[in-house]
This record gives C-alpha cells, structure tokens and sequence, in this order.
C-alpha cells in the first residue's frame, strides 16, 4: 500500500481497507491517497485513555460504546471517500463486527498535539461536518486544559469554548456528561503566562 502511495497511484478503498489489516503502521485514506500517522507522545495517551475511561465507565450497559483509535471512521463527502482514525468515537448504531471501520459514530473526540493541531481543527472539522449521525465534535487540547466544542443543530454546528478542570460537557445524544477534571486527570500543565 504504501508503495502504490510513493508513486502516486490512487489506491482504491478496497485496497486501502485490505492493506490496513496487514500494516504495522495506520494509515488515512484521502480520496485514493493513504498517509502515514505519526506516533504521540504520553500526554496526549494519557489524555486519550481518560477519555475513553470516562465515556466507557458512563455508558456501560447501554447500547451505546466508544471506540478507540483502532477503529476507523468513514466519511463520505460529496466527491471523495474518507477514512480517518479518530482518538476516541461513540458509536450507537454500530457497523457488522467483521468492519474495520464505522459509519455512524454520535460523537468524535481528537487530541490535539502540536502535530495534528492544523488537521483536527481545519481538515478534519471540514470532513467531520459530512457524518449525518454525528451531534459533538470535541477537540481536546494536549498543552492546557481547553476543550472545543461543536454541537449539531438544526442550522449547523455551533461553537462552544471550556478553559480549566471544573464543570462538564454535556453529551445529552449519549445520555451522559463528561467531567473535565476526568478527561485531564493527571495532566501536569505549566501555569498559563498572563499577558498585560
């Protein structure tokens, strides 16, 4: 797979999903192109397994799970196909369990590193938006405490902003809240510099 990538031959989705199973290295899927995903440093795993932790402890016994970054979203867009590998999904209606992938997750929770920061907020919002069942996009800083959230509505995706360790979000398409001091629960931060 990555060889057909090299010499810029469009892989097809079938190619893609078959090499996939095989490759000791997780790739994405652009319309035909795979690229390669970078590893992540602890914090941003530490982050990622809190998450998972919270939302999996809140929802079991309902039909409702998450997943983690082993599993695949696919995304279909207008004139391009899409697999992406989100750090954490919420899946209620979940594909056959022989896929490697899901289609209709509720929810979709990335960790920002320093890396991923341009593609989680810019690319992958854009891709995001296409996911009919999708209600919450949360994109969770690995630098301070800040969590971004979009919510579907019926005009489109609104905005919201969370600094700091108190409250939750409210994820009422799961039927739970998820505390921020859970999803940064041994995140040593440095203090924020205020600027005067």
């Amino acid at each position: 797979m990555t060889a057909l990538a090299l010499h810029d031959t469009l892989v097809t989705p079938e190619e893609y999903l078959a090499g996939e199973l095989l490759s000791p290295v997780k790739h994405e899927y652009l319309g035909g192109v795979v690229h390669a995903m970078a590893g992540a440093k602890n914090i941003h795993n530490e982050i990622t397994g809190n998450v998972f932790l919270a939302i999996g402890t809140r929802l079991r016994g309902k039909k409702c799970r998450p997943y983690n970054s082993d599993t695949k979203v696919r995304v279909v867009m207008p004139n391009q196909l899409r697999f992406y590998y989100p750090d954490v999904q919420v899946v209620c209606d979940s594909n056959d369990k022989n896929d490697s992938f899901q289609d209709r997750p509720l929810v979709i929770v990335e960790v920002l590193s320093p890396s991923t920061r341009r593609v989680d907020e810019g690319e992958k919002l854009d891709a995001y938006h296409f996911i009919p069942s999708l209600e919450v996009y949360l994109i969770v800083d690995s630098t301070h405490a800040r969590v971004v959230v979009y919510r579907r509505t019926p005009t489109g995706f609104t905005r919201e902003v969370h600094h700091g360790t108190e409250g939750s979000i409210e994820l009422n398409c799961i039927g739970i809240d998820l505390p921020l001091a859970e999803i940064y629960e041994r995140a040593d931060f440095p203090p924020l510099e205020v600027v005067e």
